[in-house]
């Protein structure tokens, strides 16, 4: 699985955003708030890739922020 930093979601491959500082960087802290977006908050959309190739990579992710 390979992932970058990106604010498109039409896209088959998964992807990964920080919504904070890409999608809704304009928004205050307040108004993020508001919309139910923490600070921390990092969704995730998964695409067409191998299930198994997902699952690895997101297991080697969350070993790294650990």
């Amino acid at each position: 699985m390979h992932c970058t930093k990106s604010i498109s979601r039409k896209d088959v491959k998964s992807l990964v955003i920080h919504t904070a500082s890409t999608t809704h960087s304009q928004l205050t802290e307040a108004e993020l708030l508001d919309q139910g977006i923490e600070p921390n908050t990092i969704p995730l959309s998964i695409g067409i890739e191998d299930a198994d190739d997902l699952i690895s990579g997101l297991d080697t992710a969350f070993k790294a922020v650990k």
